[in-house]
């Protein structure tokens, strides 16, 4: 018998691609999920406008969700940190909003020489009040993709196409930008929930962990639903 799902996903209101390793989509994840559309969620208005006006509609899209069956809530937006602990107190259940929320534990996985870095869709929207949110240290290093030529452009203009190896190598060169500026970097934190496609390759060019949506929510579904050894 088909296991329940147990993950429930707020999604915003998009039509840009979710390839695999997106949060959006499905084949993403090797648990099932169940997603409700924020209907007004426009990558514009929560990167940009800090989701202003758009409370409401979050918590009663999580409480649907947990209506359905989700033992947990998740976001596909980091910029969603804001609404953590309203959201959280709303259903009742764990919520985890934002891939940034790994950031504190990234850390202290590390020698006390090196930081965690932030890599971001938009380094200049992302303020201390999303880190504060979630228990990050604002001081972090952070940089943007924002200045590329391809997946920040994509992703905040809703666009309908995307050139896959364009995104990747915005994020490649985000990723030296980050070390260039931060010679102390020791792992890599990616805030936006569509840049898990691109994390392996991060890693590989890095020589640093990286740590994603994908990482972040297999680890939250592992809780939800432990595995049974007896």
């Amino acid at each position: 018998m088909e296991a329940r799902a147990r993950l429930g996903i707020l999604a915003l209101e998009t039509q840009f691609p979710r390839i695999p390793g997106d949060v959006g989509n499905m084949e993403t994840w090797p648990f099932p999920v169940l997603y409700h559309v924020v209907t007004g969620a426009s990558p514009r208005r929560v990167v940009t406008q800090n989701s202003e006006g758009l409370l409401d509609e979050f918590k009663q899209a999580a409480a649907g969700l947990i209506a359905q069956g989700a033992d947990g809530i998740a976001t596909t937006c980091g910029f969603l940190s804001l609404f953590q602990t309203d959201l959280a107190n709303h259903v009742n259940a764990p919520v985890a909003t934002s891939s940034l929320m790994q950031a504190p534990f990234v850390q202290n996985l590390l020698p006390a020489r090196r930081r965690v870095g932030i890599l971001t869709v938009n380094s200049k929207a992302l303020t201390r009040a999303h880190l504060e949110a979630v228990g990050v240290d604002p001081e972090t290093p952070i940089q943007g993709t924002e200045g590329g030529r391809e997946l920040s452009r994509v992703l905040i203009g809703d666009e309908p196409t995307l050139d896959v190896d364009k995104a990747r190598q915005d994020m490649l060169d985000a990723g030296d930008a980050l070390l260039a500026a931060h010679e102390n970097i020791g792992a890599i934190v990616l805030e936006c929930t569509n840049m898990g496609p691109y994390a392996g390759v991060l890693a590989e060019h890095t020589g640093l962990p990286v740590f994603d949506v994908v990482s972040f929510l297999t680890w939250f579904h592992a809780g939800l639903a432990p595995r049974r050894f007896s």
